[in-house]
């Protein structure tokens, strides 16, 4: 594969190398990139201990603390911000929305804390219209498959009321879609992320339109709570904030509005594209 790909990039002439996954791509291939690439970028956002990047010009992500791990190690970084893509705004404007609460990501041994707000938001149901697009990991799968019921691996399947309304992951253009059809998505940080906030699936729900109920941090600028979005503390305070919300719908509406806005204006791929000029043009 690396092999192929220097090859790519040498009959593109390319003069931008931009990787979206410098785990794969380390130093060691940087270094083997042909003449014609003046300037190599990366975007990371997850401690990386291990990982070897000091041959790349620039390393980016909206994670302000793992842009400081990459500081101390002497490697040069920028804040650089995911944007929101005009094919979503089709979804964005839908009004047709008869799921009250969605949950879409991964789900592992490793996600302890999203478990908990799962387990929490799941009690729901009963009243309301949930579902949790879950992309499982392998381990999960084996333990709740027919042989992994007589193996001791009771702590990594999903309780039974997360079960009840969890579907296969999407993805895509499904997942715009889902989101799209929800009035409420939850997202939740997972373990690694410390106090930083603003994963791809804040913007992609804001894209579509939906009000974001997610976990206190600190977000990038624009996603404020009660402007924007609706934060919460403890797993069990975001059921409190979800029925809040559900309860008053056109003051939901208004907050889901606002954050398209933000999306459509603030994080439009224009400006990024500016932005990621302007860092090109600084190295």
């Amino acid at each position: 594969m690396e092999s192929i790909l220097l090859a790519q990039v040498e009959e593109h002439r390319a003069e931008i190398f931009y990787n979206l996954d410098p785990m794969r791509y380390q130093s060691d291939f940087v270094r083997r990139l042909p003449a014609c690439v003046r300037k190599s970028l990366a975007w990371r956002a997850a401690p990386s201990p291990r990982a070897d990047f000091s041959a790349y010009d620039l390393l980016m992500c909206n994670f302000k603390g793992i842009l400081e791990s990459y500081k101390k190690r002497g490697w040069r970084t920028a804040y650089f911000s995911p944007a929101h893509h005009p094919a979503l705004d089709p979804y964005g404007y839908n009004a047709d929305r008869p799921t009250d609460i969605i949950f879409v990501g991964g789900y592992s041994r490793h996600h302890r804390r999203r478990r908990e707000l799962l387990e929490a938001v799941a009690g729901l149901q009963d009243r309301y219209r949930v579902a949790f697009y879950l992309d499982r990991s392998r381990f999960t799968r084996l333990a709740e498959s027919f042989p992994g019921r007589f193996l001791p691996l009771a702590t990594h399947r999903r309780p039974n009321k997360i079960r009840r309304i969890s579907r296969p992951g999407v993805f895509g253009m499904e997942l715009y879609t889902a989101l799209s059809r929800a009035k409420i998505v939850l997202n939740g940080a997972i373990d690694m992320a410390g106090e930083d906030r603003g994963n791809l699936r804040c913007f992609e729900a804001m894209g579509c339109g939906a009000l974001m109920v997610s976990d206190r941090g600190s977000y990038p600028e624009g996603m404020v709570d009660g402007v924007t979005m609706l934060t919460y503390g403890k797993p069990l305070e975001a059921v409190g904030v979800i029925e809040a919300a559900l309860a008053a719908p056109e003051r939901s509406l208004e907050i889901a509005r606002s954050a398209h806005e933000l999306m459509t204006v603030a994080y439009s791929k224009a400006n990024q594209w500016r932005q990621f000029k302007r860092l090109v043009d600084g190295l």
